[in-house]
Parts: structure tokens; C-alpha cells; sequence
């Protein structure tokens, strides 16, 4: 598998072969045990598969709260971990949410989880863990003989013009003005054709200063990149930890300065940790859920952007299928109430959010941490695809927000094309 680099104590600089959200104490020292694939159209349902998959590969998410408790010392052959992805369709089929438009990069499944083991077992270690759906494959189907040298970006084509993003931000406000929602997010993709080898493009992307998940997932015929700084749930130490981010201003002084002050993006801000505190009480196995940190102020890139800290204390048995049930598709960037905003969001956008605006992170043998896949690209054998977009209130002003869509594909767009920013 490709691999990429996140920036915080959990995430260091990473050797071939990390996964986003992976711990500093695996890396280095697993490999590539068993993958689990689902589309949106194949039978049952993904988070009750995906979990019960894992579990049978010896990962206890059945039950998280006593897994946070239960730690043991890993040796060679034993499960250290999964990388696991959730789109944004798949998310709201979870829920009972219309998927969206058809994504733009059908090749990519809308879950994956690859279990990784630590080195220094025999193959056979895998009838041991038994139930491995697809055999591993860490080719990701890109073959290896073009260089970085030759790889070349065409030109950019966006979803829409910037007229129809800012058509689509005041039908948004329209939505909101008749009380059908109260906040959405809407999101834009833009893609371009490439040549050559894109593993050094896509590791610049998990590279990104900022990142709290960054690092790349493949499969066969396609990659992901993500650069994103947002928790969308972490499970550590007998707490359910979720991290929003709303809010956004260019990182400089005038910008703090701005974010801090603006009554428009607060409010938008505060709506979406009400959703978010909304989503953590769904769960009956935590109690009394409270925000640790309202609207702080955080930066990546050259972006500065608000983030909250929401938490509950597990106190009683919580299953990974309950728990994506109740924090997926994220609610920073879907909107509130979550379902009537899907709806929205299935009306609006013209082109899937594929691999954007779902989940990605690490299902580990003492945690689970797992990002919004904000600040995320996508290849697969002919394009490479992007994702951007913001929250719509009523006092979005619609090219603003076409400008701020544009701000955090930016870094995006030049890591991937090379160019120093």
C-alpha cells in the first residue's frame, strides 16, 4: 500500500506501509493481513458487516469501552489494527439517508477496512484469524515503472461553474429560510487527467502541514490521500471524543482576528456541536455528553479553523456498529437536522462525494480513531479527483463560500501538481 505522513504524537512521520490514524507503536512492524469491500447496491448492512468482519479477525469492537481497559502486548501474527474508510453515501445509508448522486470514482468502495498484523507470523496465521473476505493486495494496482519525474497533471474541471456553486449555495438558503434545514454543506468536485506514477503526488497530500490523518489507502486501481486535521470519533482511555471543525479564515492575524469576531460562522459553528453532542447521546452506552472546548482556533495550511471538543464516558457495552451508525456521515459536513440535510445534499450537488466527506482512520486493539476525510484526494486509473465545499447558513453569502470552497482545495491542488506553496 502506498503510505503518507501525519503531523501530531500519535501520528509521526511514517515508514512504508502506514494507514492513516495509525499508531506510532505499530509502525514499521505490521503487514498487510485481509481486506473487507461494500458498495452502496450490495446486500446488508455496511456497519453491522464491517464490524463483524473485524471482530472475526480478532480486533474487539464489540465491545470498546472494555477494550480501552483490556490492553495486552502484541506479539508477532496478532492483529495490531485496521485501516478503516467510510464514505459519505455509505454513511447515509447507515442512517436511512438517500445516498447522493453516483460518485465520480466508481472503482473506490464505499467501505474498507484492511486488517494489519504485526511481522513475524507464518501465512497461516490468516485461517487462524479466519473470515478474511478479499486477500491482501498492496499493489493498488498502479504499476510502479513510471517515476515521479514523469508524473503530469492536466488542466482542472470543475462540477459546476462559479455561478452554479453559488446558484446551489442560495437554493441552500432558501432551504434553510423555509425551515427545512437549519444548516447544510455543500460540496463541490473538481477532477484532471494525469500521467505517470501518483504515489509521490498522493504522499505530498498526506504530508500537508495540519494533518492529524494523514496518509494514503489503496486498493486495486485506486488511491486515496487525506490531509485532514478533524476527529470525527476517537474511543481512548473509556471516553467517546469527537472533534468538529466550522469555521474558516486565512492564517493570518487579521484572519484569527476575523474568525474569532464573526457572529456568522459561531453560530454555524455552535449548530453543528449541538449535532454533534446529539449524535454521542444517541449511543446508550456513554453517559452524560459535554463540550470540553468550544471554538477553538487551529490551522492548517494557510487556513485558520474553529474546533470543538465533545465527549462522553463509555459506561456501558459499545459496539463499532452502533457507534458509525450514530457519528456517520459526519454532521460538520452534512448539516442539521442530519437527515433532511442529506436530502438537501441529494437535490443540490450534481456529482457524488465519492471518496470526500466520509470517514478514515484506525480501528486498533485499545482504540479507535477515525477522521472526516476533509482535505482529500482520490485516483484511480485515469483521473485524480477532489472535494471541497462549506457550511450554507442564512447568512451565507453565496460567492463567498464559492471562495472558500476554493481556499481549501488550494493546498490540495498544488501538492498534487507539485508546485511550492
Amino acid at each position: 500500500m502506498f503510505h503518507g505522513r501525519a503531523a501530531d504524537d500519535h501520528f509521526p512521520t511514517p515508514g512504508r506501509g502506514v494507514q492513516p490514524g495509525s499508531p506510532a507503536s505499530c509502525q514499521g512492524r505490521y503487514r498487510v493481513s485481509c481486506r473487507f469491500e461494500w458498495s452502496v447496491g450490495d446486500a446488508g448492512d455496511p456497519a453491522e458487516l464491517v464490524s463483524a468482519f473485524l471482530s472475526r479477525n480478532g480486533l474487539r469492537v464489540r465491545d470498546l469501552g472494555r477494550t480501552a481497559t483490556q490492553f495486552h502486548p502484541i506479539g508477532a501474527g496478532e492483529p495490531c489494527g485496521a485501516a478503516l474508510y467510510v464514505s459519505a453515501s455509505a454513511g447515509s445509508v447507515m442512517v436511512g439517508g438517500p445516498p447522493g448522486a453516483p460518485s465520480p470514482v466508481p472503482g473506490i468502495p464505499d467501505v474498507v477496512a484492511v486488517v494489519h498484523v504485526h511481522d513475524g507470523a507464518a501465512d497461516q496465521s490468516l485461517s487462524v484469524m479466519g473470515a478474511c473476505a478479499i486477500p491482501p493486495d498492496d499493489s493498488g494496482g498502479f504499476a510502479p515503472g513510471a517515476g515521479p519525474e514523469q508524473w503530469r497533471i492536466g488542466p482542472w474541471r470543475d462540477s459546476w461553474s462559479r455561478s452554479e456553486h453559488a446558484a446551489a449555495v442560495s437554493a441552500a438558503r432558501e432551504a434553510i429560510g423555509r425551515g427545512d434545514i437549519y444548516q447544510v454543506n455543500v460540496v463541490g468536485h473538481s477532477s484532471a487527467p494525469y500521467t505517470g506514477d501518483p504515489r509521490a503526488a498522493l504522499n505530498r497530500v498526506a504530508g500537508l502541514p495540519g494533518a492529524r490523518y494523514g496518509g494514503v489507502l489503496s486498493g486495486s486501481g485506486w488511491a486515496l490521500a487525506t490531509a485532514s486535521p478533524e476527529t470525527l470519533v476517537e474511543v481512548r482511555d473509556g471516553r467517546v471524543v469527537t472533534r468538529p471543525i466550522k469555521g474558516t479564515r486565512p492564517a493570518t492575524a487579521r484572519g484569527r482576528r476575523e474568525l474569532l469576531a464573526s457572529a456568522k460562522e459561531r453560530a454555524e459553528h455552535i449548530m453543528i456541536v449541538d449535532l454533534e453532542r446529539n449524535d454521542l447521546a444517541r449511543l446508550d452506552a456513554v453517559g452524560p455528553v459535554r463540550v470540553d472546548e468550544l471554538f477553538g482556533v487551529r490551522r492548517w495550511c494557510e487556513l485558520w479553523q474553529a474546533e470543538s471538543v465533545v465527549s462522553a464516558p463509555i459506561e456501558g457495552r459499545l459496539d463499532l456498529a452502533d457507534l458509525l451508525r450514530a457519528m456517520c456521515p459526519p454532521g460538520s459536513v452534512t448539516g442539521a437536522p442530519k437527515r433532511s440535510a442529506l436530502a438537501e445534499i441529494a437535490r443540490l450537488e450534481p456529482v457524488g462525494r465519492g471518496a470526500g466527506m466520509g470517514a478514515l482512520g484506525w480501528v486498533g486493539t485499545d482504540h479507535v480513531d477515525l477522521g472526516v476525510s476533509i482535505r482529500t484526494a482520490a485516483v484511480d486509473g485515469d483521473r485524480v479527483h477532489l472535494w471541497a465545499g462549506g457550511g450554507i447558513t442564512w447568512d451565507s453569502d453565496p460567492y463567498a463560500e464559492v471562495d472558500e470552497a476554493a481556499a481549501k482545495a488550494a493546498p490540495m491542488r498544488a501538492a498534487l501538481s507539485g508546485v511550492p506553496r
